[in-house]
């Protein structure tokens, strides 16, 4: 291909997909092998996910495991699960041989405990082996779930001679060189190494004497979530894990943080839609229907209560009927602003951009739904007079709006900051559950204030 066809992004396209399937289906391995040659393995895996299931596994077996490896990786999660239940267990290990030890873990985790054991006893790289086997007993959600035992490590007594030759025998083994580390004869990370001091020193120098001691890392069961936070404020490509008397266990890079972001997005923004658990597209209905139904119940309920308050101020219904047509008003604007106010705290959260007191969030939080709420209130009033010509009523439901935007205001600040003091994802505030508190809530004081105003 020239430089300047490799340039192009990929297209994934019918006919493409049409191609792969004809070749297989002619069993004509040397023109499919050279149709995907051409391409990166993670548009391959893009090619194999619109691929059935047969054709899919076909192709894993046909190339060598050098590629398959790494397409298997960049596979839909669920897509790869069924093609490895076609795999052998002798096959599997060929594949998770060839990856770095983080994603042989994360392949092998996704296997049944018995097959777990069948896959790893296949393995013939003794190191690999047991690294892998280290791996997989740390929580997948915590630090040591995401590092990998790959990297470049130096001991603080090596001449810079020395180490440049033992470095050049540990490179070949790691994908990415992001850092040198090193480390004490206790194997205690004590700091890591500029590679322009080590080019640029002298052959006799010892490594103790450039050595940088102000190192970030991370413990072992450290949260997922703080890893990514630590890196996120340091603009980290890798960080260093260690146990808790320091020791260097591996390291996670970049890309693996990117994935804890991704899901976590992900669960944050079902939650969000009043979704619990992790659930896909392609999931069956009965998982579908567990996900979703507990917060339409919730929904539910929530209804049944605005209708108990609604049948209490009969007697305000039948002698203002306008108070009811604007009561689908009210509720929106009481689950909108909750809903607005709980994001922005979510978010900030999750950025750790939350500061200061609960209180000075409470008040600033007052005085913005305060300032929002008279700003719609006055328009709302001025509609509501022209258009029934009733004042009285025009400034009952313009109070009651001003009220109901400020205590949903509060509420969607108070609960997620409330919930993350708790332990409790605070993601869940920016769901159903806010929005059937609020709209409960934002009538109940609807009709109460305005039950106030007119005398009823």
């Amino acid at each position: 291909m020239s430089e300047e066809s490799e340039n192009i992004q990929f297209q994934l396209t019918d006919e493409l997909v049409e191609q792969v399937e004809l070749f297989i289906e002619q069993k004509n391995d040397k023109e499919l092998k050279t149709l995907l040659d051409e391409f990166h393995y993670a548009d391959i895996a893009e090619i194999l996910d619109e691929l059935n299931l047969e054709e899919a596994v076909y192709v894993i077996k046909l190339l060598d495991s050098e590629t398959t490896s790494d397409i298997l990786m960049e596979m839909d999660e669920d897509n790869r699960e069924k093609v490895l239940k076609n795999l052998s267990a002798k096959e599997i290990a060929e594949e998770v041989e060839e990856l770095d030890t983080d994603d042989a873990a994360d392949i092998i985790a996704e296997l049944s405990e018995a097959r777990q054991q069948a896959v790893i006893d296949q393995i013939e790289d003794e190191e690999h082996k047991a690294e892998i086997t280290e791996l997989l007993a740390y929580d997948e959600d915590t630090a040591g779930g995401l590092m990998a035992k790959e990297l470049v490590k130096v001991y603080e007594t090596w001449t810079v001679a020395g180490c440049m030759r033992r470095i050049r025998g540990q490179a070949k083994e790691v994908t990415r060189v992001h850092s040198i580390y090193v480390v004490n004869k206790e194997e205690k990370l004590i700091g890591r190494l500029s590679l322009k001091d080590l080019i640029v020193a002298k052959s006799e120098q010892k490594i103790s004497d450039l050595v940088k001691v102000n190192v970030d890392y991370v413990k072992v069961n450290d949260d997922a979530e703080d890893v990514a936070k630590v890196m996120a404020k340091y603009d980290l490509e890798a960080i260093p894990v260690v146990d808790e008397n320091q020791i260097l266990l591996g390291r996670i890079t970049i890309d693996d943080i990117v994935d804890v972001l991704k899901e976590e997005a992900d669960k944050d923004y079902q939650m969000a839609a009043g979704i619990t658990g992790d659930v896909e597209a392609d999931d069956t209905i009965l998982e579908l229907t567990r996900a979703r139904l507990p917060w339409l119940f919730l929904g539910l309920l929530g209804g049944i209560g605005a209708f108990i308050i609604m049948e209490g101020f009969q007697e305000a219904f039948s002698k203002y009927a306008v108070l009811f047509f604007f009561t689908p008003l009210i509720a929106a604007m009481a689950g909108n602003v909750g809903v607005q106010s709980s994001a922005i705290i979510v978010q900030g959260l999750a950025n750790d951009d939350v500061k200061g007191s609960v209180n000075g969030r409470l008040i600033k939080e007052m005085l913005l739904a305060a300032l929002n709420g008279v700003i719609l209130a006055i328009f709302l009033f001025l509609f509501v007079w022209l258009y029934k010509g009733e004042i009285d009523k025009a400034l009952a439901i313009s109070v009651s709006l001003v009220a109901v935007i400020i205590i949903a205001g509060l509420i969607g600040t108070f609960v997620p900051l409330f919930l993350d003091k708790r332990g409790v994802d605070p993601a869940i505030a920016t769901g159903p559950f806010i929005t059937t508190s609020n709209d409960i809530l934002g009538i109940l004081l609807y009709f109460w204030i305005a039950k106030m105003i007119l005398g009823i």
